[in-house]
């Protein structure tokens, strides 16, 4: 698809509509203007759940051949994947464990674990599952070389499934220690709650990504998350 598109000029992106989130955007900003050095370590953390109707509700879940994979393929944590490289910047080493700790009736994964290392130096850890009822959360840190910490916690309680339930929580910065910035926190988390009550939460950001996408046709410049961007998601769960 990629080469495709490159040999006919035609522009190529992937969804992963939680990089809009503005407590996300509030991440990258802070990331880009230096106020935590450099990213020195990142984290994933999401815990979450699906229950034996969610895989009975559709052939294709939970085997290898029709899924290609379990948490790390499917779930939320593609979109995590992307944050993730997306703040700490390209990837040079994966070490990944992977196991099934309480769904027999699938074949794939239901948890996996990760170290990486970055061509920066940074490393960075990840833990995801989908073995915690009812869901608790998805979280995305990073830690710079100057001490200061940013987050954002993307998901909280119940994880979002297509079809079957809506986004439980707002996604809202849980850690924020960038030097006089401190006190920002509780004020973006109630800023974010209330433009999260004010809008159609499920799709607000895809409005955004579609928006972001047409400009970059119109006005020929690389969308916010490219297929580039996709691939690389692809190839870190990959190697999980």
């Amino acid at each position: 698809m990629i080469q495709a598109c490159k040999e006919n000029k035609v522009k190529l992106g992937v969804v992963s509509q939680r990089r809009f989130y503005a407590p996300v955007q509030r991440v990258k900003t802070a990331i880009d203007e230096v106020k935590i050095g450099a990213p020195a370590l990142g984290t994933i953390n999401m815990l979450g759940w699906r229950d034996k109707a969610y895989y009975d509700s559709d052939e294709w879940r939970g085997k290898w051949q029709m899924e290609g994979g379990g948490v790390l393929v499917n779930q939320a944590p593609p979109h995590q994947l992307d944050i993730f490289q997306w703040l700490m910047g390209p990837l040079d080493e994966v070490y990944g464990v992977w196991s099934n700790l309480n769904h027999p009736y699938i074949e794939v994964e239901d948890t996996a674990l990760a170290i990486v290392k970055f061509k920066s130096g940074g490393i960075g850890n990840i833990i995801v599952s989908n073995s915690q009822k009812p869901g608790i959360y998805g979280k995305v840190h990073v830690h710079g070389s100057n001490g200061a910490s940013v987050g954002v916690q993307t998901d909280g309680g119940g994880m979002f499934i297509a079809g079957m339930s809506l986004i439980a929580e707002p996604p809202v910065n849980d850690l924020w220690t960038v030097p006089e910035e401190e006190t920002l926190l509780e004020g973006w988390k109630q800023e974010d709650s209330d433009f999260f009550n004010s809008v159609n939460a499920m799709e607000y950001c895809m409005k955004l990504q579609n928006e972001d996408f047409a400009d970059a046709i119109l006005y020929n410049w690389k969308p916010l998350v490219s297929v580039e961007d996709g691939r690389v998601t692809v190839e870190l769960f990959t190697a999980i």
